[in-house]
């Protein structure tokens, strides 16, 4: 049985809202397992995960979900092509070493991938670096610079560019405020790329 998690926070709910009910799921950097289990509870989905901490893992597993430890950079290849309705990647791209190639790797693997991701973009971020000269730290960049796991960061227009090179298709895109409050999100859009801290994608293949 599975053990109920905390609430989600707002960016894991409008992702869920996204996964079909029964579907296939897979969750690549799923922390805690927080929103593996509100879909196993809220859609019966079948649930799975890959995360590479170790405490991660542990708590999943503690949560009843079916999650193993590893690295969405090297570990992704040994999924059969389209093994997932749905594969999750939150918060997680950035601090991959070879985004492009993980990127590649779940449009393998899911009939439909969703990303999310802090929008190197927004314009606090623009206007601290320009300020002050270093490195900004915001309500999503949480770390200093020499402390961050994020080592790839980009801009909605960045990630928008990287779908269409892997011919991605755009089902869905959904800007981020900082209250946590979604709106649906032009492609492209300067205004978004602007304004948004961060986003949310739901992409598939186009062929």
């Amino acid at each position: 049985m599975l053990v109920r998690a905390p609430a989600l926070r707002p960016e894991l709910v409008r992702i869920a809202d996204m996964v079909e009910p029964s579907s296939r799921v897979l969750d690549v950097g799923c922390g805690d397992g927080a929103l593996l289990e509100y879909l196993a509870r809220t859609k019966n989905v079948d649930a799975r995960g890959i995360e590479l901490s170790q405490a991660g893992v542990n708590a999943s597993v503690a949560h009843g979900l079916s999650v193993i430890q590893g690295d969405a950079d090297t570990d992704l290849v040994e999924y059969p092509s389209r093994a997932f309705d749905f594969v999750i990647l939150s918060q997680t791209i950035q601090a991959t070493r070879q985004p492009k190639l993980v990127l590649e790797q779940l449009l393998r693997i899911g009939r439909f991938v969703i990303v999310s991701f802090p929008n190197f973009g927004f314009w606090k971020v623009r206007l601290k670096l320009a300020l002050s000269g270093r490195m900004p730290i915001t309500g999503t960049l949480t770390h200093p610079w020499h402390e961050t796991p994020n080592i790839h960061l980009c801009t909605i227009a960045d990630f928008v560019a990287l779908a269409r090179e892997l011919d991605a298709r755009i089902d869905r895109a959904l800007a981020v405020d900082e209250s946590g409050d979604v709106r649906a999100l032009s492609v492209p859009g300067y205004w978004d790329n602007l304004t948004a801290e961060g986003a949310i994608f739901l992409l598939s293949r186009t062929a």
